[in-house]
């Protein structure tokens, strides 16, 4: 009886790149201190790279595109380039990896340009920007996905560019918090400040875009506005920009409690990641039902997001994949 051995699959052989014309200081700029930036690269991409002055040898399934973002970076290297801007031109070459990127980030044209203190903000991937073009042209927008995805921070990037555009009169920005009886009962002072560490990642987000001394004025002024949605009940918010986070802990009455809120001249946001739901056992989440009954209603816009759009440390999107992978096994 004759027998057939099967052949591993060969290793695909290493690419190699020589940087020319060679210049030191932009080798220099382009590695960071210690190589970091080179490592950046590596785990952004999950490539090995071995370098010998201007020569590199890449290893991995994306070791072209590596060779792309090496040049890239070479060309953008007149300054020493922080490991942020690695990051972040990383996610968007490996999104859109036909398209360059400046250094100014204005590489995605078609993409809103919004109006608030950080000048480089703008979509990373072609989801965010549309998701940014959703809550432009329509009057209420869903984004749900996992962590990372940038559904609150642009969400509340929108809310910043709306106010100082004068298209609304006030920002508010709620999310559900558990009873102050039960889980928060420990913890020191009011209601107010019971809660205060669940907001905390809102006002985090205004801090960044407007600056902590502008947010604090705006608030005494309550032109700002951030409480927990049971707060929301029996008001009609009218000329302002809303945003619901942490949906996905909304019970369904509370969902169409916010929902009906929407007043005259209002645009909401309502942000969520199915994936995290903290209700009781059996309680259905009020984003979900709300996706599943208002998806074909018109001037609504839902954006789902993917672990392709985490736009975090380059890990957060394997973990993310990690876990979605774990799930279906489950199932």
């Amino acid at each position: 009886m004759s027998s057939t051995k099967t052949k591993p699959a060969p290793k695909s052989r290493p690419v190699e790149i020589a940087l020319t014309p060679v210049d030191n200081v932009l080798l220099a700029n382009l590695c960071g201190p210690l190589d970091e930036n080179i490592r950046q690269i590596e785990t952004g991409l999950d490539v090995t790279i071995r370098r010998r002055n201007e020569r590199f040898s890449i290893s991995g399934e994306k070791a072209q595109l590596t060779v792309d973002a090496i040049r890239h970076f070479y060309g953008m290297a007149r300054q020493a380039l922080s490991v942020d801007e690695i990051q972040l031109c990383l996610i968007e070459l490996t999104n859109a990896p036909v398209r360059r990127i400046s250094r100014k980030a204005d590489s995605l044209t078609d993409g809103p340009q919004l109006i608030t203190r950080k000048t480089e903000l703008h979509g990373r991937t072609p989801r965010q920007v549309a998701y940014l073009k959703a809550i432009q042209e329509h009057d209420i927008t869903f984004g749900i996905g996992p962590a990372g995805t940038g559904k609150t921070y642009l969400a509340v990037a929108s809310a910043v560019d709306a106010f100082e555009r004068d298209m609304v009169e006030r920002i508010i920005l709620t999310r559900p918090a558990v009873e102050a009886g039960e889980r928060l009962g420990f913890l020191p002072g009011d209601l107010t400040q019971k809660i205060d560490p669940y907001l905390r990642p809102l006002y985090d987000a205004l801090y960044d875009l407007m600056g902590s001394d502008r947010v604090s004025k705006l608030y005494e002024k309550h032109a700002i506005e951030i409480a927990p949605l049971a707060f929301m009940r029996g008001r009609t918010l009218n000329h302002a920009f809303i945003i619901l986070d942490e949906a996905q802990n909304t019970t369904p009455e509370q969902m169409k409690m916010f929902l009906t809120r929407i007043g005259i001249g209002a645009k909401a946001v309502v942000t969520g990641d199915l994936t995290q739901i903290d209700l009781a056992k059996g309680q259905k989440s009020g984003l979900r039902e709300a996706r599943d009954i208002l998806k074909e209603v018109r001037g609504l816009a839902f954006t789902e997001f993917t672990k392709e759009d985490v736009v975090r440390h380059p890990l957060v999107a394997r973990i993310v994949a990690a876990y979605e992978t774990k799930d279906k096994q489950s199932t």
